[in-house]
């Protein structure tokens, strides 16, 4: 299949590239994205596609179940969508960060495997743990369609409680320079729902829907 990537890039530079050369030459001196998404690393889940939005606009981050980990500077490790987080808001001064979870999210049903199903992948294993509390927040659910539907919503709520934590992420927040959007994007049907702050629930976006 390795093919079709190289194939891909000819298409590319042939057909798209040379029919909007001129926009292309545009982004050449820098980037000015208005948003800053993070998204899963799941290849169902096409970020520009969803959004309907040109190169230049979105600055992404993808990892397994779209987790920002808490702040914490002094922990040691290496902090890779920490700093792309750092990097979007005090550098690029993104006007919005975009949570996106999704249906069907693989990462989110790993929660549940018996731990001898997760010995091969002890990294994966590792980053999960930023989500223990999520877990136990629906363990109790037996109906697993039910508790894959809250988990994957509670999750993005649990990623837009730990943006806060950033002392850059909030000062910009609280001063109306910065909003948090959360969103949960529906695989087979299309469907995204938009995360209320006031009504603590997500909503069906629709053309009647307020921005």
């Amino acid at each position: 299949m390795a093919e079709k990537l190289f194939h891909g890039v000819i298409h590319f530079k042939t057909e798209d590239f040379e029919k909007n050369k001129e926009f292309f030459q545009g982004l050449k001196e820098g980037q000015k994205p208005h948003t800053f998404y993070v998204g899963c690393s799941d290849s169902r889940i096409v970020p520009n596609l969803i959004t309907k939005t040109l190169p230049g606009e979105l600055f992404v981050v993808r990892n397994i179940a779209n987790i920002i980990p808490p702040y914490d500077l002094n922990d040691g490790t290496y902090k890779c969508t920490a700093s792309i987080l750092e990097y979007a808001v005090k550098y690029l001064e993104v006007d919005n960060i975009l949570v996106c979870g999704h249906s069907n999210c693989g990462g989110l049903k790993a929660l549940f495997y018996p731990p001898e199903k997760l010995e091969k992948l002890p990294l994966v294993k590792k980053w999960l743990e930023l989500i223990d509390d999520v877990k136990e927040s629906v363990i109790h659910i037996e109906d697993e369609k039910l508790r894959e539907w809250e988990v994957e919503q509670l999750n993005v709520v649990k990623q837009l409680d730990n943006l806060l934590t950033y002392p850059f992420v909030k000062e910009r927040v609280d001063s109306g320079k910065l909003k948090l959007i959360g969103w949960y994007y529906i695989i087979e049907t299309g469907d995204v729902y938009n995360y209320n702050f006031e009504k603590e629930e997500f909503e069906l976006i629709t053309k009647e829907t307020e921005f």
